[in-house]
């Protein structure tokens, strides 16, 4: 495989990194190189924020009608239409994970670009009774710069996420894309161009979190951060920006329990908790690694779920038949296996997987076998902490509200699943669930329309749905005296 070459894109042309250095982006399916992209620092960040501003600033964007805007978002979705095969086959490539998912994630991102499109001649203020003979109205104005810091589990989508209402609210971007999987992230500034967007209303600079990121997050000209990843880096991030006070959007971690009920349709139950907790290789923040299923259920569910478990195909994620991938980075991997480790060390048992995988053309990759622990102890990493990995903690559980207080055990609080035919005890539960997403009969679902969001230490702030827009502007208070 040809190993390609990418530089930095400012102010609408490819540019490589000032100091000239480059890192090498792995295969995590082989380990072996499939590109080689620029390694920024200050001077690229500098170089960046100020194209960005002074698109902001220029009348070719500043004064342009809103409905022309959208129309620019919604083009900019077609090319990502245009280009789905493509870019779906990179991500599959670069991430790790089956096509099949990858599919979704750029179906997903040209659906985001035509929802914010319709938003962006919709962004309004209010007219405020106040006494005597004056007007009170409020304006919603672009913030400015916004910077976005994305993950490496889903690169164009979660970049996306926070960059379409951001342009669509009338502001101007700079990227930074994961230093592991920055490839379809790097495709997007040619895709705004393509699309119309003037240059330097989209930028992308890569290269290491300390050096871009942190010199993103502490720039004077940049208005706010967008910030998807770990919860110990965004806490880092949180002090960095609170100097300056800036809006700031943070999407973390989770522990996200899936409770289910006796009454449960248990193949679609089963189905979920498998896909809700392995999709993507469980490398999702949402995944459903703590799964709580009534003891009357309990033998059938899991040993259900352990066979489909078991059966899950294995390999790179390009191979058509594959239906989980290996983990992002060998680091990575590392990481997760030490955590399995550790819960077998303490004492908990293992329903399915619990090692490497390494036979045949697995043997170079970062594969690890989905994993199930049954009832493993309240103080193992597995039981409590998020592992970002293909591994589930199963636990039975005889009364309701015992299930729902293991549920709320935990410093997180991003999703939550029910599974019950009962609607009303479903609401129920969901109400009580400390989590900023519940869904019920469905694991994991979200859409552009609806918000996605974290209580406790998954978050601040929203994405998705009209707030999301919302967040990128400035309110205005203008009163006039009529008299």
């Amino acid at each position: 495989m040809d190993v390609t070459e990418h530089g930095h894109y400012i102010a609408g042309k490819q540019v490589p990194a000032a100091a000239e250095a480059r890192f090498e982006v792995l295969d995590p399916a082989t380990n072996r190189p499939i590109a080689r992209v620029a390694s920024g620092g200050k001077e690229d960040v500098d170089a960046a924020v100020d194209a960005a501003r002074r698109a902001f600033e220029s009348p070719d964007w500043r004064d342009l009608d809103p409905s022309k805007r959208g129309r620019f978002l919604w083009l900019l979705g077609q090319q990502v239409r245009d280009r789905f095969e493509e870019l779906s086959r990179l991500e599959s490539l670069n991430v790790g994970k089956p096509l099949r998912e990858a599919k979704g994630d750029v179906a997903y991102v040209y659906k985001l670009f035509e929802y914010y499109a319709g938003l962006a001649d919709k962004i309004q203020g209010d007219t405020i009774p106040v006494p005597g003979a004056r007007l009170d109205y409020t304006l919603r104005e672009p913030l400015g710069v916004t910077a976005h810091i994305a993950p490496w589990n889903y690169p164009l989508l979660l970049a996306c996420r926070g960059i379409a209402p951001a342009l669509a609210a009338g502001n101007t971007v700079v990227l930074k894309p994961a230093t592991l999987t920055p490839l379809t992230a790097l495709q997007l500034g040619a895709l705004a161009g393509a699309a119309g967007f003037p240059a330097g209303v989209v930028n992308i600079v890569t290269g290491p979190g300390r050096t871009v990121g942190e010199a993103l997050a502490n720039h004077r000209e940049v208005d706010s951060v967008t910030f998807t990843g770990s919860t110990d880096t965004g806490k880092q991030l949180l002090r960095i920006v609170s100097d300056r006070v800036i809006p700031t959007t943070l999407e973390l971690g989770g522990k996200n329990p899936q409770i289910v009920l006796p009454d449960a349709k248990m193949d679609r139950a089963v189905k979920g908790a498998l896909w809700g907790a392995f999709q993507n290789a469980g490398q999702m923040c949402w995944a459903g690694s703590k799964l709580l299923v009534n003891q009357d259920i309990a033998a059938a569910f899991l040993g259900k779920l352990k066979d489909q478990t078991e059966k899950l195909r294995l390999g790179p994620g390009l191979k058509e038949d594959v239906q989980m991938g290996p983990l992002v980075s060998r680091d990575h991997a590392a990481s997760v296996a030490k955590a399995i480790d550790e819960g077998v060390s303490r004492g908990a048992k293992v329903l399915a997987g619990g090692r490497r995988a390494d036979a045949g053309e697995l043997k170079d990759g970062n594969f690890l076998q989905p994993t199930i622990f049954e009832d493993p102890p309240r103080e193992a990493r597995v039981s409590r902490e998020e592992v970002f990995g293909p591994v589930v903690a199963a636990f039975r559980f005889a009364d309701l509200d015992q299930a729902i207080a293991q549920a709320n055990d935990t410093p997180f609080g991003l999703s939550a699943g029910v599974w019950t035919q009962d609607v009303g005890k479903a609401h129920g539960i969901a109400k009580r669930l400390q989590a900023g997403m519940v869904a019920i009969n469905e694991y994991p679902v979200t859409f552009p329309q609806t918000p996605f969001l974290g209580w406790k230490q998954s978050g601040l702030g929203l994405e998705q749905g009209v707030d999301a827009v919302l967040f990128y502007t400035h309110v205005k208070n203008v009163l006039v005296n009529l008299e």
